[in-house]
C-alpha cells in the first residue's frame, strides 16, 4: 500500500507493532492477577508525571517514567500491607494521580496540543529516536518476561504455592510493578494514557475467548493485539482519524468479533449434541 512510502508512517507502524508485543505481553498476567484497572492508575499517574515533569524542565516522558515507577512501587508496598484490600491501594495512588496531574496542568503552561498527544496518543509524530526508545525498553520487557516466565506465572496463578516453593515473591511483584510501570510509559506515546490500558487488556480478553493455555493465550493476544495496531493505524490514515482511538476500537471490534464466533459455535456444538441425543433415543 502506498502509505507505507512515507517515513512518519514507517516509525509509527515500527512504534506501534513494538508496543503492540509488551501490553498484551504483561496484560496477560495482570489479567490473571485480576488488577485488570492497574494501567488505568497508573495512566493517571503518568499524565500527572508529564505535566510535573515539564514544570520543573524535565522532558515530559522520563517525567512520566519517574513518577509511573514510583507509583508503581507505592502501589506494590500498600498491596502487601493491605493484602485483603488490595485494590484499596490501587484506587489511593489512581486519585493522588489525577490530583496531581489536574493541580501540575494548572501551574504548568505547557501547551494544550502537547497535553491532548499524551491523553489520547500521538503515533504519527513518533521520531526515529522515540522508536529507538520504545524498542529498548520493549527489549527489555521481553528479556525479563522471558527469564522470570516460569515465576511469574506462578505467582499469578496462586502466589502462596509460589512463596512455599521458595520463589522471591516480594522481588518479583516489585519488579512486575516496574516492568507495567514501563509498559504504561511505552503504551502512552502510542495510543494515549487514556487508552494504554485498553491495549493491555482487550487483546487478552480476546485471546482468552479461545479457551486455550496460559501460553497460547499470551501469543494469541499479541497477535490480536498487533493485528488491532496495523488495522488501526492504516484505517486512520485513509479515514483522517484519530489513530490511538481506531487502534482501540479495532481490538474492541475484533473482541465482539470473536465473541460472536464463539457463541456460534458453542451454538452448533449444542446443536450436534441434541441431535446425537435424539438419535441415541431412536
Amino acid at each position: 500500500m502506498e502509505f507505507f512510502q512515507y517515513d512518519f508512517i514507517q516509525r509509527a507502524l515500527l512504534a506501534g507493532l513494538i508496543t503492540g508485543i509488551v501490553c498484551p505481553l504483561i496484560g496477560s498476567f495482570v489479567v490473571v492477577r485480576r488488577q485488570s484497572l492497574i494501567g488505568d492508575g497508573l495512566g493517571h499517574i503518568a499524565f500527572a508525571g508529564v505535566t510535573g515533569g515539564y514544570m520543573v524542565g524535565l522532558y515530559p516522558v522520563v517525567g512520566a517514567l519517574i513518577l509511573t515507577i514510583a507509583g508503581a512501587v507505592g502501589i506494590e508496598l500498600v498491596r502487601r500491607k493491605h493484602t485483603e484490600f488490595a485494590d484499596m491501594g490501587l484506587a489511593i495512588f489512581f486519585y493522588a494521580g489525577a490530583a496531581m496531574a489536574i493541580i501540575f496542568s494548572t501551574m504548568t503552561r505547557m501547551p494544550s496540543t502537547g497535553l491532548l498527544s499524551f491523553l489520547f496518543g500521538s503515533i504519527i509524530t513518533v521520531s526515529l529516536t522515540d522508536v529507538i526508545t520504545i524498542a529498548g525498553a520493549g527489549t527489555l520487557v521481553l528479556i525479563i518476561v522471558y527469564f522470570l516466565f516460569d515465576k511469574l506465572m506462578l505467582m499469578s496463578l496462586d502466589e502462596d504455592i509460589a512463596h512455599v516453593a521458595g520463589i522471591n515473591t516480594g522481588m518479583i511483584n516489585m519488579l512486575f510493578s516496574i516492568l507495567t510501570a514501563l509498559v504504561v510509559v511505552v503504551g502512552m506515546t502510542i495510543v494515549g494514557i487514556l487508552l494504554v490500558s485498553a491495549l493491555m487488556i482487550v487483546p487478552v480478553a480476546t485471546a482468552h475467548l479461545l479457551r486455550v493455555g496460559f501460553k497460547a493465550t499470551m501469543g494469541w493476544a499479541v497477535f490480536f493485539s498487533m493485528l488491532s495496531v496495523f488495522i488501526g493505524l492504516t484505517s486512520s490514515f485513509y479515514l483522517d482519524i484519530a489513530p490511538g482511538g481506531t487502534i482501540v476500537m479495532t481490538a474492541i471490534f475484533l473482541y465482539i468479533l470473536m465473541t460472536i464466533i464463539r457463541q456460534y459455535i458453542a451454538y452448533k456444538e449444542k446443536r450436534k449434541e441434541q441431535s446425537l441425543s435424539f438419535l441415541g433415543d431412536k
